[in-house]
């Protein structure tokens, strides 16, 4: 399926933004130019989190079983553009699948592990997806079973596969072995492969994926992304990271969406590269495999770096000479964070901004090599009179929007929702004509729903203001949640922390900090806040919060975004603390 209009094609063709080369190409030629290779590897601790041993396969072991699977494929006669829904843990066979639908012009449609019956039915109906793909048993969620309970409201669904954990306990009633389907298909070689990308005219502007948007206001919405969308995707993260050939890596983030696909299949593919699978998050196990391989490139959560700097004991004995970029965002990254790794490790943390949709912006040493404004701005390209040095800079368009006027901003001191246009920005939701007709202006720009406003001595940066709704609006002064949550981040007691407004009837919102303290002994009160926010953090008074309280976790969305909407909720339900 082409989404792109033959005149977007033909534009972006023109300039060399999109190519013919798809992603199952990629992967055969780099298959047979290295094929005894590391290429990538399970968790160590992938037994006891769903079963199964951990794999360690090189290119040609991983073509092999890619082979198996597109023979699977087409034994059951699935065609070019037919759809499956994903529901896996990270894991080798998790590039299994990618790679072989990418051979055999396969959609698919990767769901978070969190996702149950409700979002389940959802997204196979909206889909019409053929088929189901996931695992016997993550803890003690039968994953297929889920779906195989509700096959009868699901007319689309032809088959449930799971790969079996190992325990010999029977599977549930109308859900196949997925081992044992592979095990009787003989796999195709690379000239077989090659073959079916010709026979069926995969191109690169085919649709290879749909992906869920986070949800955290609505319902889901599918986000189509041909090969081409991934590849600059791929490239802007190798630029960023400053990846070469065979860059080795270890990523957390789930296999399942912008963040985890852009690096741990599209980098991984376009520098040959060798990965170490993680997820769920576990410290540990983290940290081993950091101690246990060579390490290029990583990713990691604002709070997970704060916790390894404010735990030093943890990196112990861990050699991170080759470890030179640190990927991070999808919430506040607070100054001292950069400079801290910096002084004591010799890592550059990169700041990332980023949606489904393709709307991202990075802010990289290249580009921005003080760590201060790395931390506080993003560049503000794809408007004239300011040139960077990203690599997918000069293809984007943006602009600053006032939300309730409409009017373009063009100067500091006024918030607004950022707007992208692109090669990298996705055509439309998947059978969506409503939502994709709101989602972009009369200019053709993606409304990304994030607000920003100008900053730099030049207007030269961006400054990150909060989601759309995601301020606090007291006594009609704005208050941007993100701003106060990335100064409290500093504070040497908290590990986590969410802003969010309730109700007052004289000021409209009032301030309340929700926090995760470092550890049971790290009591933190609503002066000790208020305090460090003026002797540290300088903030203006109106931004102060006027209630604390604390909590052992911040609700989270299946990708980590933190559910303000259910935050507020819950504070609003607790009798004020102080």
């Amino acid at each position: 399926m082409i989404q792109a209009d033959q005149t977007t094609i033909e534009e972006y063709e023109s300039k060399g933004w999109w190519g013919k080369q798809t992603l199952g190409e990629i992967f055969l030629d780099t298959a047979a130019r290295q094929p005894e290779v590391f290429a990538v590897a399970d968790a160590p601790n992938r037994a006891e989190l769903f079963g199964g041993t951990p794999k360690r396969w090189s290119w040609s072991e991983l073509r092999e079983q890619t082979g198996r699977m597109c023979a699977l494929f087409e034994q059951q006669g699935l065609v070019k553009d037919d759809i499956i829904v994903v529901q896996l843990p990270n894991c080798v066979e998790m590039h299994v699948l990618y790679l072989a639908c990418a051979v055999s012009g396969i959609m698919i449609s990767p769901v978070p592990m969190q996702y149950r019956a409700h979002e389940l039915e959802y997204v196979v109906q909206s889909t019409q997806a053929k088929g189901f793909v996931s695992i016997q048993r993550l803890g003690k969620y039968m994953a297929a079973d889920e779906v195989a309970q509700m096959r009868g409201a699901l007319p689309s669904l032809q088959w449930i596969w799971a790969y079996e954990d190992g325990s010999g306990q029977a599977l549930p009633s109308g859900v196949s072995s997925l081992d044992a389907l592979l095990e009787s298909s003989t796999p195709w070689n690379d000239e077989q492969m090659r073959a079916k990308i010709e026979r069926i005219g995969l191109t690169a502007n085919d649709v290879f994926t749909i992906c869920w948007t986070s949800g955290t206001e609505a319902r889901a919405k599918g986000v189509p992304r041909s090969h081409n969308q991934w590849l600059l995707v791929g490239a802007s993260v190798i630029d960023a990271g400053q990846m070469v050939q065979g860059t080795q890596m270890v990523i957390p983030f789930p296999f399942v969406n912008m963040a985890g696909i852009s690096t741990s299949l599209i980098a991984w593919l376009m520098t040959a590269g060798g990965l170490h699978l993680h997820h769920p998050f576990d410290l540990k196990v983290f940290i081993e495999q950091l101690q246990s391989n060579s390490v290029d490139y990583t990713v990691a959560a604002p709070a997970v770096l704060s916790m390894l700097l404010k735990a030093p004991e943890l990196l112990a004995g861990v050699d991170l000479t080759r470890l030179k970029r640190i990927g991070s965002g999808g919430g506040p990254v607070a100054p001292w964070l950069f400079e801290q790794f910096s002084e004591r490790f010799g890592i550059e943390v990169i700041n990332y901004f980023g949606s489904n949709e393709g709307a991202a912006l990075a802010s990289t040493p290249l580009d921005m090599p003080d760590q201060q404004q790395r931390a506080n701005y993003f560049p503000r390209i794809g408007v004239d009179g300011f040139e960077w040095k990203a690599v997918n800079a000069p293809k984007v368009r943006t602009r600053l929007v006032d939300v309730d006027t409409g009017q373009e901003i063009t100067e500091t001191g006024h918030v607004g929702e950022l707007r992208f246009k692109g090669p990298m920005i996705f055509t439309g939701y998947y059978k969506s004509p409503e939502l994709t007709a709101q989602a972009f202006d009369a200019e053709g720009y993606y409304r990304s729903g994030d607000l920003f406003e100008i900053a730099g001595d030049r207007n030269q940066f961006y400054r990150f203001a909060g989601r759309h709704k995601d301020i606090v609006v007291r006594g009609g002064m704005n208050i941007s949640c993100e701003e106060v949550e990335s100064l409290l981040l500093s504070h040497p007691k908290i590990r986590e922390v969410a802003v969010v407004g309730w109700p007052d009837e004289v000021l409209g919102e009032r301030v309340c900090a929700v926090v995760v303290p470092k550890s049971n002994d790290d009591a933190v009160d609503l002066k000790e806040v208020v305090s460090f926010l003026k002797d540290v953090g300088k903030v203006a008074s109106f931004k102060l919060p006027e209630r604390v309280e604390l909590l052992s976790e911040l609700p989270r969305n299946p990708v980590g975004k933190v559910l303000k909407r259910v935050l507020r909720e819950q504070v609003q339900s607790m009798p004020v603390s102080g």
